[in-house]
């Protein structure tokens, strides 16, 4: 599946700021949302989303993620979803 195709809607949707006031850079929102698909086919809550993540290489694959690259914790994926939530984005 190629997910890109969902890009232009998901930065609509969060309206990232443009990085002026500083702070750490967001996660990939096309990462993110392909966590958040992750999560539900598996039925998975935030916690153990993360763990898996960090613990399954096939998850790592989907989520074109080397074994050194930083993994969004479980509150990370829990404020992606409710931003697409507020912006009506998802339910």
């Amino acid at each position: 599946v190629d997910f890109e195709v969902f890009r232009p809607d998901l930065e609509k949707a969060l309206a990232y700021s443009d990085g002026s006031k500083g702070g750490r850079p967001p996660f990939d929102p096309v990462l993110m949302f392909k966590i958040l698909v992750i999560q539900m086919l598996n039925n998975l809550s935030d916690e153990r989303t993360e763990y898996l993540i960090n613990d399954r290489l096939s998850f790592m694959r989907l989520l074109d993620l080397g074994l050194s690259d930083r993994v969004p914790d479980a509150k990370t994926v829990w404020l992606f979803r409710e931003r697409l939530t507020q912006a009506g984005a998802i339910e």
